[in-house]
């Protein structure tokens, strides 16, 4: 295999659309070329060299690169064997063990080539096959015992969240709703993002392997074990995926099946093979190049340009589940991007150095302030977020004590009130819900996993129905957490009704708690009226959680002034 670095741009990818960045730019990236048009000058002498492997169902790969002081890295080696670690694995649920001793010849291969460019760290990650497997660990503690490879077994909504950093690092996915699918051997792990928010994460046992040992049983596929294939395929996508909660404008998709379904395509346009990196391939297209498949024996396939023919007996369950996602998503385009897995790895690597431009290390960042960058990110509406956060602010401090609210809430209420409308940026129509899965998906530095559950429950729950067992996201918080979140919901939903108007008229609301009775008093130099109105309408769940009758009455105050308030009773 060439070193990336050697290859040239080839023509016929979507240019335009991409260009060259570092990792603190905007996210678009490479040209249609590959990691090779990265021509930044380093200092091989002090320039670290990072290596990852990602050990699939299918085939095993390896990238080695070398990262410049501003985070930005140019791709010295790549190197892919396809071991079929997987095979057999739907029918015994175990890894055979030919295929475990030609993988673990594989690793050992490129740990020497990882050690040969003088890698600082390497990482391999093992995806399903290995994670499934009954003697996955097995396969584990040779790679140790044999190459001093330490295999890390990553989660299928880690290998999504890979796929995902790959494909927002080379394309831009700004103002664009895209889903980001990487299909192995094992599985088809799918992205539906909003531009670089993700919305949803979702993996389908849909692999090229694992549909091939199940239903390719001729040669060619009969039409009896077609409509199995194709109607196994049409029911995981509706169960797991349901109605797309976005517009798909185009498919970024990753994985062996892809870069073999867009070489051939671009042979059937052009007359030539090329890299298909970058290179957009429509539905029809796939759709028919899948009807020729379906047609020919394994022997033929192999002889098409472009098809790489150790794929060939596994391409048609492949190109199926391509083709049957795009249906389902009703998307029209797709990119191919030959990065994936491996590629998201490197990508973590490189952010765990810390670097930054012009080489400063990176300082973490306030809780909040990432926070507010995500909220810009959704391109949420900033000041009444804000204004939100201010007000169930106030009204939290008067009952922090009485309640016996944990401070650090507060916090996480304010959190909420600065993201409980960033679901818009998916659609207005269950907003709410929306803003549940952005958050979940967000990396908001500094909270921990649990805490941002919670800031997404507190955030789903600002509107409509109020938080009940019934909801899969709600119950599987413990007792103490749901019990919380049921505060901060009818506080934020307060908070929000006070700024109905989005006209910041309400500048500060004291709140005071006697025998079973909150008061609120409402600061605003002209009496807001729909504000009123719709605190009164919206109070039923803080009514119901806090078990108290609730008031409200306007104070008409021209100076704004620093609010205490002291659960019982309220100072100025």
């Amino acid at each position: 295999m060439r070193p990336a670095a050697s290859r040239r741009n080839e023509p016929g990818g979507i240019a335009p659309l991409l260009k060259l960045h570092s990792l603190d730019g905007p996210n678009p990236a490479v040209a249609s070329g590959g990691n090779d048009a990265m021509t930044i000058p380093h200092d091989t002498a002090t320039a670290p060299r990072l290596g990852a492997i990602d050990i699939g169902t299918n085939s095993i790969r390896l990238i080695v690169a070398e990262v410049s002081p501003d985070g930005a890295y140019r791709v010295l080696d790549e190197e892919r064997e396809m071991t079929r670690l997987g095979a057999g694995l739907v029918r015994t649920g175990r890894l055979a063990q030919d295929a475990i001793e030609r993988s673990l010849e594989a690793v050992g291969r490129m740990k020497a080539i990882a050690d040969g460019f003088g890698v600082t760290e390497l990482r391999a990650a093992a995806t399903s096959a290995v994670r499934e497997a009954e003697n996955g660990g097995v396969f584990r503690r040779e790679a140790w015992r044999r190459h001093r490879v330490r295999v890390e077994v990553i989660s299928a909504s880690e290998e999504a969240r890979l796929a995902f950093e790959s494909a927002a690092r080379r394309f831009n996915l700004e103002g664009r709703s895209v889903a980001i699918a990487d299909i192995g051997g094992g599985s088809l792990e799918v992205v539906l993002s909003a531009g670089l928010v993700v919305d949803q994460v979702h993996s389908l046992r849909l692999g090229a392997v694992r549909l091939s040992e199940r239903y390719a049983r001729s040669d060619p596929l009969r039409g009896k074990h077609w409509k199995k294939l194709r109607r196994h395929i049409d029911r995981a996508l509706e169960r797991e995926i349901g109605k797309p909660s976005l517009t798909v404008d185009f498919i970024v998709g990753s994985g062996g099946t892809f870069s073999a379904l867009g070489a051939m395509i671009r042979f059937e346009r052009e007359g030539k093979e090329g890299n298909p990196h970058g290179y957009f391939v429509t539905r029809a297209e796939v759709t028919r190049l899948l009807a020729r498949l379906l047609e020919i024996p394994e022997a033929q396939r192999r002889e098409i340009p472009g098809m790489p023919p150790q794929r060939a007996d596994i391409i048609v369950a492949g190109a199926a589940a391509v083709a049957r996602l795009a249906k389902h998503l009703r998307c029209r385009q797709i990119v191919v991007n030959d990065g994936g897995v491996r590629d998201g790895l490197l990508l973590t690597m490189v952010g765990d150095l810390g670097l930054a431009a012009a080489g400063r290390p990176t300082v973490p960042p306030e809780r909040l302030d990432a926070v507010r960058r995500f909220a810009r990110r959704c391109r949420s509406n900033e000041r009444h977020g804000e204004h939100a956060a201010l007000l169930a602010g106030q009204i939290f401090d008067g009952l922090r004590v009485r309640y016996r609210l944990p401070a650090p809430a507060r916090e996480l209420l304010t959190a909420a009130a600065l993201l409980h409308d960033v679901g818009f940026l998916v659609n207005h129509a269950k907003h709410h819900k929306h803003a549940y899965h952005l958050i979940m998906h967000s990396d908001l530095a500094g909270f921990s996993a649990r805490e941002i559950e919670l800031i997404a429950n507190v955030a789903r729950y600002h509107r409509r129905a109020y938080p009940k067992k019934a909801h899969a996201t709600f119950r599987r918080l413990d007792k103490a957490d749901r019990r919380l979140v049921r505060q901060l919901a009818g506080i934020l939903r307060l908070g929000v009704a006070l700024n109905r108007s989005h006209q910041q008229l309400v500048w500060g609301v004291e709140c005071a708690v006697r025998r079973g009775k909150v008061s609120l008093t409402v600061h605003a130099a002209e009496e807001p009226s729909v504000e009123l109105w719709d605190v009164r309408r919206k109070s039923g769940l803080f009514r119901e959680t806090f078990d108290v009758s609730l008031q409200v009455t306007w104070q008409a105050t021209e100076a704004r002034r620093t609010l205490r308030v002291v659960a019982g009773r309220k100072t100025g």
